[in-house]
């Protein structure tokens, strides 16, 4: 028969409900449709019917949908139930959560102890919402906004001191940042003067590492995200082949327009060296960043944005001066 979930002592996540309809394996279809009808009102939500055993070991599910539309109501339960259970501990990452709704598509997911007792579901609409406030939440982390997502940074009424609050922090360490690159190209001076066709290059190096960082650190931060346990040896080795390649591309096509554009092959080499070298360098350091936050329980998003422009920033500049002074006098032109 149809029974009413009880409170559990089990640790459970924040957003689980517990009094969902949960039948036990000997009940037949029947037993079940009528229960549901007479109780539904009380029911947090009446998306499944979760099927146990008697010491409420989960054993499958069954949607509502389902019930409602079989003719045969007088089968058991554990005849046309879901045996492929897709669930999570109290433990598991919100951000797992909803990952494990959207890509199995169902609207709500159990919450097993590692027994695999049944103590609740995460409903839809609490999916819902943590989908919502995690995605705002890294979005503001990615634009360098150094708070607490909530209300007071999301509406236009947002006080003045809570959003300068907010934005400054990362503002002022990319202003340090900013001027320790002024620094490292000032001590390049005379690497400028007398080849000052560099300079018209770095705002393109520092742009496509930059954006070559971005996607890397999007893609590490979404990876661990859904996948607790990825590989990080095979994904490290994956994404350097990755950047092997764009480096190589992108250096050999700027290479190719400095020599043509300025007809100088010194300059092509040195412009073609150097890209390879600051992508492969951005798209390391915006894949490494997130993980060692991750090491440290600090989350990943935090790495990205602002603080890993900086970083790859004053890491092309200091690559680019040091090949260009490097080969300019190992071939004696400086």
């Amino acid at each position: 028969m149809l029974q009413h979930d009880k409170p559990s002592n089990k640790c459970a996540k924040d957003n689980m409900v517990e009094n969902v309809p949960v039948a036990i394996v000997e009940s037949t279809v029947k037993d079940v449709e009528k229960t549901l009808f007479e109780n539904a009102a009380s029911f947090h939500t009446v998306d499944y019917v979760y099927i146990t055993d008697k010491n409420r070991i989960l054993k499958g599910i069954l949607s509502i949908k389902q019930i409602i539309g079989m003719s045969e109501k007088n089968i058991p339960v554990e005849d046309v139930m879901e045996k492929k259970l897709i669930f999570a501990r109290p433990s598991t990452p919100k951000e797992r959560l909803v990952y494990q709704a959207l890509s199995h598509g169902i609207r709500a997911i159990p919450i097993l102890d590692k027994e695999g007792h049944f103590l609740g579901v995460v409903p839809y609409n609490a999916i819902l919402q943590i989908f919502n406030e995690e995605v705002r939440e890294d979005a503001f982390k990615f634009g360098g906004v150094f708070h607490k997502v909530g209300k007071e940074i999301t509406t236009i009424t947002s006080p003045l001191s809570v959003m300068v609050k907010a934005r400054l922090p990362w503002l002022v360490l990319g202003t340090v940042g900013g001027s320790l690159a002024a620094a490292i190209v000032s001590s390049f001076e005379t690497v400028l003067e007398k080849y000052l066709t560099l300079a018209a290059f770095i705002p393109v190096l520092v742009y496509l590492s930059d954006a070559a960082g971005t996607q890397s650190e999007t893609l590490i931060v979404r990876g661990l995200a859904l996948d607790p346990k990825l590989s990080l040896r095979k994904y490290l080795i994956r994404e350097l082949k990755i950047a092997i390649v764009l480096a190589t591309t992108c250096g050999a096509l700027l290479g190719l327009v400095s020599f043509f554009g300025w007809g100088n092959p010194f300059i092509g080499a040195i412009i073609a060296i150097s890209m390879f070298l600051t992508l492969v360098s951005a798209v390391l350091i915006s894949t490494l960043l997130p993980l060692l936050f991750l090491r440290f329980n600090a989350d990943p998003a935090v790495a990205s944005g602002p603080f890993a422009t900086m970083i790859s920033d004053i890491t092309t500049i200091i690559i680019y001066f040091m090949v260009a002074t490097g080969l300019l006098q190992y071939f004696g032109l400086l």
